[in-house]
C-alpha cells in the first residue's frame, strides 16, 4: 500500500475525484484532471461527476485518458503523487479494460496514424512540398 496516510474526513476516508486521478497518475496535473472530470471523459458507478465529488473504496471509475480507456475500481486513497508503482496500488483495472487497452496499443503499433512520426516544424524541403500542394 502507498505509505502515505490517506485522507481522513469526518472518520471516514474520502477524496476528491480529480486529485485521485491526479495522484493515481492517470492525468499529469490536477488542473487536466479536473477538465476531464467536467469534460464528461470520468464516470463514477456508470454516472457523469464533478471534480469535487468525493471517492471512497470500492467506487468504480470509468476513464478517458486521451485515446486509452480505463475501467478501474478504486482500492485506496492518497492524497500525495507518488512514483507510478506505488501509484498503481491505489486501484485495480478490470479484466476486460485491460485486453481492451492491449488490443488498442497492437492496433496503434500496426497501422500508426498518418503523420505520427512527423515532430517539429517542416524542413524547407518539405515546406516547398507542402506549398506545391496547395498550388
Amino acid at each position: 500500500m502507498p505509505s502515505a496516510k490517506p485522507p481522513e474526513s469526518n472518520g471516514r476516508l474520502r477524496q476528491r475525484v480529480d486529485k485521485w486521478l491526479w495522484a493515481a497518475r492517470f492525468f499529469k496535473t490536477r488542473s487536466l484532471a479536473a477538465a476531464a472530470v467536467d469534460g464528461g471523459r470520468v464516470k463514477w458507478n456508470g454516472q457523469q461527476v464533478k471534480p469535487a465529488r468525493e471517492l471512497t473504496p470500492g467506487d468504480e471509475l470509468d476513464i478517458v485518458a486521451g485515446e486509452l480507456r480505463w475501467s478501474v475500481i478504486v482500492r485506496a486513497l492518497n492524497a500525495q503523487r507518488r512514483p507510478a508503482p506505488e501509484a498503481r496500488l491505489l486501484y485495480e483495472e478490470s479484466a476486460e479494460s485491460v485486453v481492451r487497452r492491449q488490443q488498442q496499443q497492437e492496433i496503434r503499433r500496426l497501422a500508426p496514424m498518418p503523420g505520427a512520426d512527423l515532430k517539429g516544424r517542416p524542413t524547407k524541403k518539405a515546406g516547398r512540398l507542402i506549398r506545391g500542394f496547395n498550388e
